[in-house]
């Protein structure tokens, strides 16, 4: 059979990895070396040479951005329709097997997936009626434990407290939201996994049925994966069933969220003969930017070891510059910038990333100065726009009158006279009662246990959801959300929001119109294509979509902005020009990594992502002198600066003698006295010229001059008698 197609674009250990036997493999996969490639042609060598149904392959990733793409491939290489195949992320594909197993997982059919911010507030409403005082146990502290628990594979039940008070609270919230959720048919993102490996630890005819229907198991960042996930995954292959796994240790910087990089280290261990093949080759960076990569992550313990090189150019050297604080580092960044633009190129193709989302506010306020487009990536995704959630919340509730969640947040909005004093008696009743809120509705409307004003509106309320759940019964998605949108009160009462934040949602709550009709006349295959799922009805299959829909993607193409983002939500993207802000100590590593070496190692591998996202340059900056979480700092350059080659990184402006205010011991300058306010590499203000930084003095008492560069008009002289300045 000609095998051209599957394997004329790739190079030898891409191919290595193509063609491999049906055993265990790892493919160590560096930044930008074509994993993505070799896991759809591997999937597509497995189906064409190995005689493998495509419906016996199981591939999972961690975006839904990359499962799509990775079927669109497929779907290109087979010609054949790729919406039976399983390939999807870990939630999408643990999702469809709850759903086509809802029963044995003891959950009704149409059960509601919680995002974080519902999750959140079911967790605060315990706290308050089991009366617990948020300020020693805070619900945000809650959810994390919760979550943490979870992927672990860890239940209330199976805790144990030890004797610690702390932790026996702890659990007791974690026990009474496990109920709440189990009472209202509710699930959040760590329970959809959680579940799925429970079904089968249970169920063992069901995962015998799942072994035998998944032979060719394929896992992308394998690296990425936390406990739960690792124990499906070895679950599912068992002993028979092979795994191909394609990660890079070099790249796990999830550690915070519960990823654990000795997984991928692991599978030697836990898969006997597993075969390891290296990807090196890097199609993305020049020389100089993959020397000095390899040359920083070098200096981590306990690597798997590989070195990325390419067949370009050496390129330009990397650039870092030392600026006297955030705001002339600000200034510089926004001006290679523009250098970029006039050059003839996109401003699309530059980012700008930080270590901390603080760090946007001044890099922002420099590109408006300068009327530069940009966009902050990862911000807030469409389906977590507050007057979205209130839309689909009605949804929820037409479709589960057991959805609690969705029920506070809808009942008294838009306001309808339904206050705090009667939401605490439905509370109240469900607590008692073990009932769910709309059921304690109910028992309140039918003995009027509240005053008449209240129950007026709880009445007007109930017949709302009632005559919407009718209409639902005869209606297309698309009509009922319009309905649910006007017959609410959501449309006339965002009209009534003054300026432009009103139009915005009303705007929005269109838009979302337009979002349900695109996905019932959407012809893409999906994750609910499977057989055992089509009995779903279309509202139940929107509500999961909604939840499940990541919003990797935020940035049009066509629009030409600058983008800013954090270093971890970088992963995974790739630009032409990268400016890394912030390399110093505390700042970049952070300060909490510095005498952790298992952090320290994370934040260097963090560190290696970012420059791994260079195309073409790379620019590296640091502040003498940085105000950040309203402290001043004079903090030294990063460590990680310093473990880069010198021959391949150039110093913009010469780094300072010193990191902190000068002294006259210390200065060729001779220092104002000890009761002069201003300090060098201190900030600001003058009169006419505008905000700037102390380089230097001259002189003494009223013959003093300073000298100042100044943000708009460059460097002056001044006498500091006369010169009026203001600390900025």
């Amino acid at each position: 059979m000609d095998v051209t197609h599957i394997l004329e674009s790739l190079n030898d250990p891409q191919r290595q990895a193509v063609t491999a036997a049906d055993n265990n493999v790892l493919v160590l996969a560096g930044a930008g070396s074509g994993k993505t490639r070799v896991l759809v042609h591997r999937i597509v060598w497995a189906v064409q040479m190995m005689g493998m149904s495509p419906y016996s392959v199981l591939a999972v990733t961690f975006t839904n951005k990359a499962a799509a793409e990775m079927k669109a491939r497929i779907e290109t290489l087979l010609q054949i329709p790729v919406g039976g195949m399983w390939v999807g992320t870990f939630h999408g594909l643990a999702h469809r097997i709850l759903r086509a197993h809802h029963s044995e997982a003891g959950l009704p059919k149409n059960f509601q997936i919680l995002d974080s911010d519902d999750q959140l507030r079911i967790i605060k409403r315990i706290l308050r009626d089991y009366q617990i005082d948020e300020s020693k146990w805070p619900a945000k502290q809650a959810q994390w434990y919760i979550n943490n628990k979870k992927d672990e594979g860890m239940r209330a039940q199976n805790l144990d407290a030890g004797g610690d008070f702390n932790e026996q609270m702890w659990i007791k919230i974690y026990q009474n939201y496990e109920q709440v959720c189990n009472q209202s048919g509710l699930v959040d993102f760590a329970e959809i996994l959680l579940r799925a490996h429970e079904i089968w630890l249970k169920k063992p005819d069901l995962l015998a049925h799942y072994r035998r229907r998944f032979r060719h198991v394929l896992v992308d960042e394998f690296q990425d994966t936390n406990t739960i996930q690792y124990a499906w995954l070895r679950l599912l292959t068992g002993g028979q069933n092979k795994i191909f796994a394609v990660g890079d240790d070099d790249q796990s910087i999830y550690g915070w969220r519960g990823a654990k990089v000795e997984n991928i280290t692991n599978l030697e261990k836990d898969y006997p003969g597993l075969e390891i093949i290296r990807l090196e080759q890097n199609y993305r960076s020049t020389g100089n930017i993959l020397n000095a990569a390899n040359a920083l992550i070098e200096k981590n313990p306990n690597r798997m070891g590989k070195k990325l090189w390419t067949a370009g150019e050496d390129g330009e050297p990397i650039k870092f510059y030392t600026a006297y604080n955030e705001h002339d580092e600000a200034r510089f960044v926004v001006g290679v910038v523009q250098q970029w633009v006039q050059d003839g190129n996109r401003r699309q193709d530059c980012v700008i990333l930080y270590r901390s989302n603080a760090q946007s506010r001044v890099l922002e306020e420099a590109l408006m100065m300068e009327s530069m487009p940009y966009r902050i990536y990862g911000g807030m995704r469409f389906f977590d726009r507050a007057e979205i959630k209130d839309a689909l919340a009605y949804l929820r509730v037409i479709s589960s009158q057991l959805d609690d969640a969705a029920l506070d947040r809808i009942i008294n909005t838009p306001p309808r006279g339904i206050g705090e004093k009667t939401l605490q008696s439905i509370r109240a009743i469900a607590l008692k009662e073990n009932i769910s809120y709309w059921d304690a509705l109910v028992f309140i409307i039918e003995t009027e246990a509240v005053p008449a004003r209240a129950l007026k509106a709880l009445k007007k309320f109930h017949e709302l959801i009632s005559e919407l759940i009718v209409v639902a019964d005869d209606s297309a998605l698309d009509e009922l959300l319009v309905t649910v949108i006007q017959q609410s009160g959501l449309v006339e009462y965002f009209q009534k929001e003054k300026g432009e934040k009103g139009k915005s949602r009303v705007e929005n709550l269109q838009e979302l119109v337009g979002a349900v009709k695109e996905f019932e006349s959407d012809d893409e295959p999906t994750d609910f294509d499977d057989p055992a799922l089509q009995d779903l009805d279309p509202l139940s299959v929107f509500l999961a979509y909604t939840a499940l829909e990541s919003g990797d993607s935020q940035v049009d193409p066509d629009d030409d902005y600058v983008q800013l983002m954090t270093l971890h939500s970088a992963k995974g993207l790739e630009f032409p020009l990268v400016a890394i802000v912030g390399m110093e100590e505390g700042l970049f590593p952070s300060e909490r990594s510095t005498y952790e070496p298992s952090k320290l190692a994370e934040e260097r591998r963090l560190c290696y992502v970012g420059m791994t996202r260079a195309k073409k340059q790379l620019f590296l900056t640091a502040a003498e002198h940085r105000r950040l979480y309203g402290r001043e700092s004079y903090p030294t350059v990063s460590r990680f600066v310093h473990e880069l080659p010198g021959d391949i990184v150039v110093d913009v402006r010469p780094r300072a003698m010193v990191s902190r205010p000068l002294t006259a011991s210390s200065s060729g300058f001779k220092q104002s006295s000890s009761s002069q306010p201003f300090q060098i590499g201190q900030s600001v203000n003058h009169d006419k010229f505008g905000e700037g930084v102390i380089l230097s003095y001259e002189g003494d008492g009223s013959h003093a001059r300073v000298q100042v560069n100044f943000y708009q008009v460059g460097m002056k002289w001044l006498v500091l008698a006369y010169a009026n300045l203001s600390q900025a």
